[in-house]
């Protein structure tokens, strides 16, 4: 297969452009397109077989869900089979942008989207390309991120390319991803709102919407995952990672990658987290060590990936 790169403009992509990749996802093919977060690998939600792609161009185990990214709320609610108050206000307050709801799952989404399992992932990004291509395709499009199943999520094209051409019908170039890491999911099914992946959209900002959440993620007992990000390594260079309390990282010798001069506020460190990561991991070092940062709810989203990279 040839994977065509088609090169937009983040904040003005060109209609034409958009049309051939939103042509793509109509025809049941493959279309790599940056979001706010990361770049995403988008297929049609409602094409079992479309989908089906996503999992086999990455590797994907069958048991791991994939976000249903739309382009409004009520798009939102025609793949939910309910849509209580609590998600209302945090859709109104937090989309488009890196926010993703789990819900009851509504009978137009296929089993392959949700492993099989009853509640949908869903969120409405915020990036302008992202935007134009879900309203173009007329359609849901479902889309983990853009990269082989288990390594690092790629924040520019050329990562992409790395990791999957050949694999995909093309890819949209709209330069670097601002967000830098994977959106917050939140579980909304339960009594209270539970944080499933920390991410940009921190605890403390959930409950200033919706009162007292679960911050505190449980191991689930079930081989089907509620919502994506959940695997224990995840995220990973092909380097190992070590993470090391602040100071210890000179004891690793020469041959060691090190993560260093990072930005002391977690939403800067976030930005720019993948784009070092695939830096080092490209020189070939031994080892990549990282500074683990403080354990407060503002650095949740980046201590996660962190911990799972290192698994």
């Amino acid at each position: 297969m040839t994977t065509d790169l088609l090169r937009v403009d983040p904040d003005n992509p060109d209609p034409a452009l958009i049309e051939r990749a939103a042509a793509v996802i109509r025809a049941g093919g493959l279309v790599a397109f940056p979001t706010e977060t990361v770049y995403g690998l988008g297929a049609n939600a409602l094409d079992a077989a479309a989908v089906g792609r996503i999992f086999a161009a990455k590797g994907r185990p069958a048991t791991n869900p994939v976000i249903v990214h739309v382009a409004d709320v009520s798009d939102a609610v025609n793949v939910t089979a309910e849509w209580p108050a609590t998600a209302g206000a945090l859709a109104a307050r937090f989309w488009p942008g890196p926010l993703t709801l789990v819900l009851p799952r509504g009978p137009a989404v296929p089993d392959v989207v949700t492993a099989g399992g009853p509640t949908v992932a869903v969120r409405c990004p915020a990036h302008p390309v992202a935007r134009a291509l879900i309203r173009a395709a007329g359609v849901p499009i479902a889309a983990p991120s853009a990269n082989r199943s288990t390594e690092l999520s790629p924040t520019r094209a050329e990562h992409v390319v790395k990791g999957l051409a050949g694999r995909i019908d093309l890819i949209l170039d709209g330069g670097r991803c601002q967000g830098g890491i994977e959106s917050t999911v939140v579980d909304m099914t339960g009594t209270r709102v539970r944080v499933l992946r920390p991410g940009l959209i921190t605890s403390p900002m959930l409950e200033a919407v919706v009162g007292s959440i679960d911050s505190q993620r449980e191991p689930s007992t079930s081989t089907i995952a509620r919502s994506p990000g959940q695997m224990a390594k995840h995220y990973s260079p092909h380097t190992p990672v070590v993470l090391v309390a602040p100071g210890a990282e000179q004891r690793y010798g020469e041959r060691v990658g090190l993560l260093q001069n990072m930005p002391d506020c977690p939403t800067a460190y976030a930005a720019v987290l993948y784009d070092r990561l695939h830096e080092l991991d490209w020189e070939g070092y031994e080892r990549i060590v990282i500074e683990l940062p403080p354990d407060t709810a503002d650095w949740a989203g980046v201590r996660d990936r962190l911990m799972r990279a290192a698994e």
